[in-house]
């Protein structure tokens, strides 16, 4: 897995900085609602306008890298990402950044299923290998996000929307560098293939799955600060603040890239993927139920954030995964049309996590998420006959076997 072309790894290092900004403001949210007055709903918008508008874009993206090429697509999201990230930690109000979020989801949308689809069409050693390198770039940045937004956050809410414009720029122009020229005219994607595409059983049924699945996902994620902070408060922890989320959210990064990289292998050998998606999504609907209940307890809300880190690694990998396996349609459309349905499911959640915990108290977004996660069990369970082939495509040449083996217990 780690024999990869150069381009495959401008690209990921491009994926990192580019999943930073799912987490970046995780830390900074509780400071954001307390000084530009807002209120923890309001707050919460900032993933909602981000996700909403990344996967409307999604079942656009290939259209437009079928038309000007990967690469010139990649830039253009990043360029994207670059400008909203400095707009939006110049903003005076919550409104300015929510809109401002907003375009930079349209840059993430042009980088991430453009992203998946170089990654996979030039790694070596597989469809899964090029899965789990972008899987780990993913949780690395995921872990890398908040850690900055703490750091910087704890100078100013201003900080990490600045930082990320930086390190995007960097990226802008290692991509420029590294990954070279178009060698062949890209196949046209009509703008209606995305759409088309749903037709297909077994893509529609991992998207809904998919969907349902990152409503849970982002319950945990986008939520959890408020909670935080109030057990902390509570339990007397002084200075609890941007750095201490950061650090908390750097664990359950961290948990989720090592995961996805060296668990959810090894579990697909051994169970298939099948048996792996339905595992993960119980034992993290059981997370959410123990983070409900222990809403009002620090150190159970720290180590369950963390522990549920373990188990996305595991379900982000394999899902990825099946969708790649699951049809033939070409890889740009998939992906494409797979984000574009998961990141709606993702968009919601934060959207009613500070509306419900208003009026239903702290604990009630994480029923919200076990809910959303025994749902995506069921779409798969109703839709398990068009999925059969996701368990076809597990068995690699015996060296590339023993290759991934040594790897993952190293």
């Amino acid at each position: 897995m780690l024999r990869q072309p150069k381009a495959v790894w401008a690209v990921a290092f491009a994926c990192v900085i580019a999943f930073m900004g799912i987490g970046l403001v995780d830390p900074i949210l509780p400071a954001i609602s307390a000084d530009l007055g807002a209120t923890a709903a309001q707050t919460m918008l900032l993933f909602t306008s981000y996700l909403l508008v990344t996967g409307f874009a999604m079942f656009f993206t290939s259209f437009v890298s079928s038309r000007i090429g990967a690469k010139k697509t990649l830039l253009a999201g990043l360029g994207l990402i670059v400008v909203f990230a400095a707009l939006a930690g110049a903003s005076d109000s919550v409104g300015m950044i929510i809109g401002f979020r907003a375009g930079w989801g349209l840059g993430n949308a042009l980088f991430i299923s453009t992203a998946l689809a170089t990654i996979v069409g030039a790694a070596s050693g597989g469809a899964n290998s090029a899965v789990i390198l972008y899987e780990a770039a993913l949780g690395l940045g995921i872990a890398v996000g908040p850690l900055l937004g703490g750091a910087l956050g704890s100078i100013s809410w201003r900080g990490p929307f600045f930082g990320t414009a930086v390190l995007m720029a960097i990226a802008l122009i290692a991509l420029t560098i590294l990954l070279g020229g178009q060698t062949s005219r890209p196949e046209p994607v009509a703008v209606t293939a995305t759409f088309r595409a749903l037709r297909h059983p077994a893509l529609l049924t991992l998207g809904l799955a998919a969907l349902f699945y990152n409503f849970g996902f982002f319950s945990l994620l986008a939520w959890s600060p408020f909670p935080l902070e109030a057990a902390a408060a509570a339990a007397g922890v002084a200075d609890f603040g941007a750095h201490e989320l950061g650090m908390i959210f750097c664990g359950w990064g961290l948990a989720l890239a090592v995961t996805s990289v060296f668990v959810a292998p090894v579990l697909t050998r051994r169970f298939g993927r099948w048996r792996t998606l339905y595992a993960m999504l119980g034992t993290l609907a059981v997370v959410m139920a123990v983070l409900a209940v222990e809403v009002a307890n620090l150190t159970v809300l720290i180590i369950g954030i963390v522990v549920g880190g373990l188990f996305l690694g595991v379900m982000n990998t394999v899902l990825t995964e099946s969708v790649m396996e699951a049809t033939d349609l070409p890889r740009t459309v998939a992906s494409s049309t797979y984000s574009g349905v998961r990141f709606v499911g993702g968009a919601a959640a934060p959207a009613l996590a500070g509306v419900i915990a208003g009026v239903l108290g702290y604990g009630a977004p994480y029923w919200i998420g076990c809910a959303g996660l025994l749902v995506a069990a069921g779409v798969l369970w109703v839709g398990r006959g068009h999925l059969a082939r996701i368990d076809t495509h597990l068995s690699e040449e015996p060296l590339d076997e023993a290759a991934a083996l040594t790897a993952a217990d190293a």
